[in-house]
């Protein structure tokens, strides 16, 4: 495939990333991307199929996902159910075999990306259990005596929130990318794809101000992206003015805090510094 991913209109990719993308694509091993929640990490999958013109298969994981679901399910439990109504349906098993997301990628007439969003979720040996049919894409379906084969390489985007770690013999067949946190220039990149037109000063100043929210002593939990535009949308709905910002910064976070902030010690937090600030005028 000649085609190259360089992002697009609705998404930011820093040359970093798209290098990393590109790499994983010409070197056909699964592209394992990695940062904190809010980074872009699930959506990237998708800017990538949709730049490249190619269909995307998502399968999300969860704490009680099994590999073996990737692949396919046999509903024995069906078929029995089946064999005592008389239903003739019983005399194919393949009536009781559900195709997971794996063997639908597989299947696929062409090239399509395939997400596993979040595989730290699921249990240590998840990732294991995997190995072989991401090498070699194919596995063997034991009902059936068949072996299912990819009919073309998928390219394979997988997301990680660094819940837990994953084993080294996974690592080793990937290609690996830690996505950064964006910068002031680059978050600002990202919020006039969702803001376009917005007032330059009033960014500036908003933005000076998330960040010096991310890197307060004592933060829980840090804003992300997505709580960033959360909160530039509703300065925007309050018609707020970068003197309004500059002036009454420390107790307008506490009014909008629901879009920043996501757990009652770092509300506590900002309302101290608020009430603080109060007193000091």
């Amino acid at each position: 495939m000649t085609a190259r991913f360089e992002g697009s209109d609705s998404y930011v990719a820093t040359e970093d990333l798209t290098v990393a993308v590109n790499a994983a694509v010409t070197l056909e091993r699964p592209l394992l991307v990695k940062g904190e929640p809010g980074t872009g990490k699930t959506e990237l999958a998708r800017q990538v199929a949709g730049s490249l013109g190619l269909p995307i298969i998502e399968w999300h994981i969860k704490s009680t996902t099994r590999a073996q679901q990737g692949l396919y399910e046999y509903d024995a439990v069906s078929r029995l159910r089946d064999s005592q109504l008389g239903d003739e349906r019983v005399n194919d098993v393949r009536n009781y075999i559900r195709k997971g997301k794996l063997w639908q990628t597989f299947e696929a007439p062409g090239k399509s990306v395939l997400l596993i969003d979040e595989i730290d979720k699921a249990d240590i040996e998840f990732p294991n259990d995997l190995l072989q049919e991401l090498d070699r894409m194919e596995f063997f379906v034991y009902e059936t005596g068949e072996t299912i084969r990819a009919r073309t390489r998928p390219i394979v985007i997988i997301t990680s929130n660094n819940e837990k770690e994953l084993p080294d013999a996974f690592l080793r067949r990937c290609f690996f990318h830690y996505i950064r946190f964006p910068d002031m220039e680059t978050m600002k990149r990202i919020v006039e794809v969702h803001f376009p037109g917005i007032k330059a000063q009033l960014l500036t100043t908003a933005l000076t101000q998330f960040y010096e929210v991310r890197e307060q002593q004592g933060l829980k939990k840090k804003p992300s992206t997505s709580e960033v535009l959360d909160w530039l949308k509703l300065l925007l709905a309050e018609d707020l003015a970068p003197e309004d910002l500059r002036r009454d910064g420390a107790s307008a976070l506490p009014k909008l805090h629901g879009a920043l902030l996501k757990n009652e010690q770092d509300v506590a937090l900002f309302e101290r510094l608020a009430f603080m600030a109060r007193r000091q005028r």
